[in-house]
């Protein structure tokens, strides 16, 4: 099997959760896993000098039109949260400790059960008590990973993670690299099947 691809993502990132319904299969078209890297945007903006898209002149509302046209166009069931967007850190911590004890398939169902009480069921995922119950419903204990959430072990390998992840050039979400190229953006989706059938593009 070929090399992994990285696939970084923040949970309040409506073109995170589109990725995230689809790199699974596009990976396995090519003979490809993935690896899932939660995000904090807020972090990285302090480098970039960005802000959340609908808080932006023009390009916000544009933004709230292209999140439910991008759904519709593919097919992917989609609310927008009354709370949006919102801090994720607790979902990004949460997930590194499942990944860190529960292993990396547990993670990734984990991350699709957030991004879908997000952004399907409107679900508060900044609130202990919505997060818990999603891990109780993937047999994962929610007190358990609510505190190894919180533990400092787990807020400093995010805070590591996201150092690494600007390190290699990371900005966005869902931002992908594949075999060193990077991808930003669902709508890179095509470019990077494109480079993952021939090598090149």
């Amino acid at each position: 099997m070929s090399q992994a691809i990285d696939f970084y993502f923040d949970f309040s990132s409506p073109y995170g959760y589109f990725a995230s319904t689809q790199i699974e299969q596009l990976a396995a078209r090519y003979d490809r896993t993935v690896k899932w890297h939660p995000l904090l945007l807020g972090v990285i903006f302090k480098t970039t000098g960005g802000a959340p898209l609908p808080s932006l002149p023009l390009k916000g509302d544009y933004a709230l039109r292209d999140f439910e046209r991008s759904a519709r166009f593919h097919g992917i069931p989609y609310t927008r949260p009354e709370l949006f967007p919102l801090p994720t850190q607790l979902a990004a911590r949460a997930m590194l400790w499942v990944a860190q004890t529960r292993g990396d398939a547990k993670a990734v169902e984990f991350a699709k059960a957030v991004f879908h009480a997000y952004f399907v069921e409107g679900a508060k995922i900044i609130d202990p008590d919505v997060i818990g119950p999603l891990a109780d419903g993937i047999g994962i204990d929610a007190a358990a990973m609510i505190d190894g959430a919180n533990s400092a072990e787990i807020k400093e390998r995010l805070r590591n993670d996201i150092e690494a992840a600007v390190a290699r050039g990371v900005f966005g979400s869902p931002f992908v690299i594949a075999d060193g190229e990077p991808f930003w953006g669902f709508d890179r989706f095509d470019q990077l099947e494109a480079f993952l059938k021939s090598g090149k593009i």
